[in-house]
């Protein structure tokens, strides 16, 4: 199982909205043959491994990181495949929660007569997808919040500036989270302060849909944003309703989604949440301001975090920081990460977690 999910990996930016899987072909202890899901309306990882390993699947085991669909959709059902090929046991990492699937490939394959296990190494499996699984249970789509900060925590100077805070190989690593969502956002300040592109340039993949939080359409005409609108989809996130801006704005081949406005006047963000998971955007990298990331923190709907910390100290009282007020006064109210990873990259120091659901840190 653990080869099949390095195997899955080889999906990561490329299976949207499809789930990555990995899947292996075993005679006794010997690996024969090995597939993952490549782009969606492709073969699955199953059908690729029995492709692979022909005339040794008879009687073969077959390990698979997900539930092998068992319905028709852009391509044939994987028990079919499974089934014809003569395999004689399957090991599923989880269910599929989808609920076209969810349970009925493991039924069916009992059914055909295998020897069906499910549930090894499961939470492994499940990391592979979590952008797949939050929209299956909640409907919302998997919210990763990334920022570069200084030593003292600080996402700019005080005057604003924050080009170049990270080094090299952490902009190539940037560019890599983007390639690997569905969308990336960003608040109109961003926009005013830095005029990003939010493409994807040092790395492999496609750009991501933009996605501009701006309530009152403030984003300047000559923005970089709109200039490449026509060549990578970008959409505005708006509380305006005045007919002479959006048409402006929807004129340089951009989209408009007008919300009712949230208490604050600003855009509700769990309704855009929804209507991006919606759009089939189940992963979203929110790359700031620091409002931006305060607001997603206040509300509980970022799911992990990503900071590169760069070796300076800025200092300033009102340089802005990762996040702002959120409410929460004690050290036991502190929201804390789980499933570290940090590492070096280049000079800069790289910082990614999952945000703790227990409700309480264990600071």
């Amino acid at each position: 199982m653990r080869q099949a999910i390095r195997v899955a990996r080889r999906g990561i930016g490329s299976t949207h909205p499809n789930p990555r899987v990995g899947a292996v072909v075993l005679r006794g202890r010997e690996v024969v043959a090995s597939g993952y899901h490549l782009r969606a309306g492709q073969a699955h990882a199953e059908v690729r491994a029995l492709t692979q390993a022909a005339g040794l699947a008879q009687g073969a085991t077959l390990v698979v990181t997900l539930e092998p669909c068992a319905h028709f959709g852009r391509t044939p059902p994987c028990v079919d495949a499974i089934v014809r090929a003569g395999v004689r046991r399957v090991v599923i990492g989880m269910r599929d929660p989808n609920p076209l699937v969810d349970g009925r490939g493991i039924e069916r394959l009992r059914r055909e007569g295998l020897d069906v296990e499910v549930g090894l190494l499961e939470s492994e499996c499940r990391a592979l997808n979590p952008p797949y699984l939050k929209q299956l249970e909640t409907g919302l789509p998997w919210v990763t919040l990334k920022a570069m900060l200084s030593l003292d925590g600080k996402m700019a100077s005080e005057s604003g500036e924050s080009r170049g805070l990270g080094g090299e190989a952490e902009q190539r690593l940037a560019h890599r989270l983007r390639a690997e969502s569905d969308a990336v956002l960003v608040g109109v300040g961003t926009v005013l302060a830095d005029d990003p592109l939010l493409t994807v340039r040092l790395a492999r993949g496609k750009t991501p849909l933009r996605v501009v939080l701006d309530s009152t359409l403030r984003t300047p005409s000559e923005a970089r944003l709109l200039a490449t609108a026509e060549e990578s989809p970008v959409v505005f996130a708006t509380t305006s309703r005045g007919k002479s801006r959006v048409r402006e704005i929807e004129a340089h081949g951009a989209s408009v989604w007008v919300f009712e406005p949230a208490a604050d006047g600003r855009v509700p963000l769990a309704p855009l949440l929804l209507r991006l998971a919606g759009d089939g955007r189940y992963a979203v990298l929110v790359e700031g301001g620091a409002a931006v990331h305060t607001a997603f923190l206040r509300e509980g709907l970022a799911d992990r975090i990503a900071v590169g910390i760069a070796p300076v100290i800025l200092g300033g009282a009102r340089a802005p920081s990762l996040a702002g007020d959120l409410g929460r006064s004690r050290l036991s109210e502190a929201i804390a990460l789980e499933s570290l990873v940090v590492r070096r990259v280049g000079r800069d120091l790289w910082i990614e977690g999952s945000i703790e659901r227990n409700g309480a840190s264990d600071v």
